[in-house]
């Protein structure tokens, strides 16, 4: 193993998983993601929305509208794309 990350390909399927903080509503302009918001006793909560985007020009929709919500967003990770997804099954 060399240590190296796999580069994105930004034009194929992908699954996303985005973290910002504060809490957020199930909404359509998410691009279908899972919304799971949590807390720990004392400390700001935090929303995680995960799933498949299409492209990067869906991702950076979602981005646009996170921002749009005022919300700080904390991570944002592409877990694997649609197409390692189905080689590993």
């Amino acid at each position: 193993m060399t240590g190296k990350a796999e580069p994105v390909v930004f034009e194929e399927p992908a699954i996303y998983r985005i973290v910002v903080q504060g809490r957020l509503r199930d909404d359509s302009c998410l691009g279908g993601m899972s919304i799971v918001s949590t807390s720990a006793e004392g400390e700001e909560p935090v929303t995680t929305l995960q799933g498949p985007l299409r492209d990067q020009a869906e991702l950076s929709g979602v981005l646009n509208t996170l921002y749009e919500y005022h919300v700080s967003i904390l991570t944002v990770e592409c877990e694997r794309t649609e197409e390692s997804k189905s080689e590993s099954e």
